[in-house]
């Protein structure tokens, strides 16, 4: 059986606790369950764990401010809050331990179908053949799912309802973004020249 991990009964509001050492007692529950999360933890799962009258977004801050010498950071992303190591260690992380798992070994055709699925979704297998003038494999869009970058969307109106295709909240985070909007604007891509 299955906990309910909202009954789970301790002291949020640490009263007896003078002022600051309330304040390093939440941080601590904060990056608790950051740490322990593999994936974003979204402000209101993050409140049930402090008092009422702390600022879940002032915690994060101070505990940003805290790791800024540390070798990894709170980043914010997919709606919620992650601890990551920063990229500057990556070479070491690869020389010394076992990573192949996280690494998405993404080819360019790969990201340019994630990048078309992202703008237009919901788009199905055939809204993909418009965009690229040829047919996506469902071995490439099957890879996609299983590295969970890609979702199945609403089936399309269009006669045999065929599957439409969606972004993902682990897209979200492996390309570092909070929502679908801090993806570039059209436009800057095509100044870019990476766009027609």
């Amino acid at each position: 059986m299955v906990k309910d991990h909202r009954d789970t009964a301790f002291d949020r509001s640490l009263e007896d606790l003078p002022p600051d050492l309330r304040w390093r007692e939440w941080m601590r529950r904060v990056e608790a369950v950051l740490f322990a999360s593999a994936s974003p933890v979204p402000r209101e799962d993050l409140a049930r764990v402090v008092g009422q009258n702390a600022s879940v977004d002032l915690l994060i801050e101070d505990l940003a401010a805290e790791l800024e010498t540390r070798s990894f950071e709170v980043i914010e992303v997919a709606g919620g809050w992650m601890l990551r190591t920063r990229s500057a260690y990556a070479p070491v992380i690869r020389a010394a331990a076992d990573v192949s798992v996280q690494e998405l070994d993404l080819r360019e055709f790969d990201i340019a179908v994630l990048a078309a699925i992202a703008y237009n979704q919901p788009v199905t297998r055939d809204g993909l053949k418009d965009i690229f003038g040829k047919d996506i494999s469902r071995d490439l869009i099957a890879r996609l799912h299983a590295l969970r970058l890609i979702g199945t969307g609403p089936r399309s109106p269009r006669r045999g309802a065929p599957y439409s295709y969606v972004t993902t909240p682990q897209f979200l985070v492996a390309f570092d973004l909070q929502s679908l909007q801090d993806l570039p604007d059209r436009e800057q891509l095509i100044d870019a020249g990476l766009r027609e």
